[in-house]
């Protein structure tokens, strides 16, 4: 074969394709209003979705309804009386109704010796600077020297406007440190030393908040990604999954995103077990049901700097997503006894006494925290994408993660509904977006990049199916900006086809598609 060619196949993984469209009877209430409609028993707060850009102002007014804030993309947040829900919906100026449902953190206590968050190789000569990462959290703590110094180039705060950074709750101050701390001891230094955290307060003292904070937060970032430079955005959070993607106002936030040129890693969420401790299948959380989010499970490295017998970690979420059954997650990465920054103060801090650790680099130093779930191993791969995003600007979101699956290494004995295409391969990723962004075919010099080995799954979860070859092309249709990741075609109508694919310089081949 030449080695410039790649072949792929694709093999449907699900019977419902992402890429059709929602029914034109499809209900306008999402489940958790339908049931609050047939048992009115107060008012609800809700995400109301306008069709076509139509002004929802009166029409709110007229059902009785209070008006909060306005979101993106014709979107509200109001109080509507349940008993007018079912009416509203009714209107054809209303798209959809949502929940403004909660949203929580996804950490869990977990007894597991500390591991360093790393994982990254040396010898790269990546740090992620001047790459900005979105952090959309508990906020962060501005007395951490490993990550207060230089790292928060913004600080925006949608619970209590607060101009000043701080955590009290301390689960974001974790999660930046697992991304971007730049401490001394290597175990603690973040996967991106030198990136530009910028850090959206979503989240309450007590971890959780409201979809419409998060996709408040979301819009932000899209409106300051070129003054920032904000390539990723980091969700370590999870909500239910009460409707379609195609209708949830998170999932299309994070649309939104992505077409602006941000990659958005998500969180699949600690439900992988049910109470009886049964693997649970179907348990991934909203965003990370969406196909064009990198959704994130956790897997348990046993304490061993060996990733041989890392294996899935009990807890994590397992696909395929509730409603729209599509395959999740995307790739699993370290999430079991991660050891990163800590608030002190903070209120997780005082909720584990038996993960702090204790700074001891020199007298005053601030305490590091040891936690479990997919909040950490999502964390992990956004660090990751801020160094391909510093390796090859010119990818796009749907590149990026395409080349983060390709290279992501299967778990012997884990099924893919569990570990996705496999583990995170930092030094793989990394090695193939340099090659795919120059453009060339050294398969000798991939090799000596990659390490040595190239274990990895060949092939990615486009929505419903799976697509497989011996090659990731940057001529592709499927990584345009105005694809949807798992969609059949672009905004405009042009097809995205599997098939053979040459270089855009070879001598009469075929535009790549």
């Amino acid at each position: 074969m030449d080695r410039r060619l790649v072949v792929v196949t694709a093999l449907i993984l699900a019977g419902l394709h992402p890429g059709v469209a929602p029914r034109a009877d499809a209900p306008r209430l999402d489940a958790a209003l339908r049931a609050r409609a047939r048992a009115p028993h107060g008012a609800s707060d809700v995400i109301i979705r306008a069709a076509a850009n139509q002004p929802l102002d009166d029409l709110v007014r007229r059902a009785g309804g209070v008006m909060r804030r306005s979101l993106g993309s014709g979107s509200m947040v109001a109080t509507v009386p349940d008993d007018r829900l079912a009416r509203l919906a009714s209107d054809p100026r209303v798209a959809s109704l949502s929940a403004d449902r909660p949203v929580v953190s996804t950490a869990i206590a977990r007894s597991a010796p500390p591991v360093g968050v790393t994982g990254v190789p040396p010898g790269l000569g990546l740090d992620g600077r001047g790459v900005g990462v979105a952090t959309i959290d508990s906020g962060i703590s501005a007395a951490h020297e490993t990550i207060a110094a230089g790292r928060v180039v913004h600080w925006m705060d949608f619970v209590t406007h607060l101009d000043v950074p701080y955590d009290d709750y301390g689960h974001g101050t974790h999660v930046a440190g697992i991304i971007a701390a730049n401490d001394a001891d290597a175990a603690r230094r973040g996967v991106a030393p030198g990136a530009d955290l910028v850090v959206l307060k979503a989240l309450d003292g007590t971890g959780t908040g409201k979809v419409s904070d998060v996709i408040a937060a979301v819009d932000y970032a899209i409106a300051n990604r070129d003054r920032f430079n904000i390539r990723v955005i980091n969700l370590s959070v999870a909500a239910g999954v009460y409707e379609s993607y195609h209708t949830d106002p998170l999932a299309q936030a994070a649309l939104r995103a992505v077409r602006a040129g941000i990659v958005v890693v998500a969180a699949a969420g600690n439900f992988g077990r049910s109470p009886a401790g049964e693997p649970q299948y179907g348990s991934i959380a909203a965003p990370g049901n969406a196909p064009w989010v990198l959704t994130v499970g956790a897997s348990d490295d046993r304490a061993t700097p060996d990733p041989s017998d890392d294996v899935v970690a009990p807890f994590s979420s397992r696909g395929p997503t509730a409603i729209d059954g599509v395959p999740k997650p995307d790739l699993i990465a370290p999430g079991v006894g991660i050891e990163a920054a800590a608030d002190p103060a903070s209120a997780i801090f005082a909720l584990q006494p038996r993960g702090q650790i204790w700074g001891d680099a020199h007298p005053g130093a601030l305490p590091s925290l040891r936690l479990s779930g997919t909040s950490m191993a999502a964390p992990l791969v956004t660090g990751a994408v801020a160094l391909i995003a510093q390796a090859a600007p010119a990818l796009t979101p749907n590149a990026i993660k395409a080349i983060l699956e390709f290279t992501a290494q299967p778990r012997a004995g884990e099924d893919e509904a569990a570990q996705g295409t496999g583990l995170l391969n930092i030094r793989g990723a990394i090695a193939l977006a340099r090659q795919v962004s120059m453009q060339t075919d050294d398969t000798a010099a991939l090799d000596a990049a990659a390490g040595g080995t190239r274990n990895w799954s060949r092939r990615i979860i486009w929505g419903a199916q799976r697509v497989t070859g011996d090659r990731v092309a940057l001529a592709m249709r499927a990584w345009d900006l105005d694809v949807a990741w798992g969609d059949d075609g672009s905004a405009t109508g042009a097809a995205v086809t599997w098939g053979a694919l040459c270089a855009p310089e070879r001598a009469g081949c075929g535009a790549a598609r």
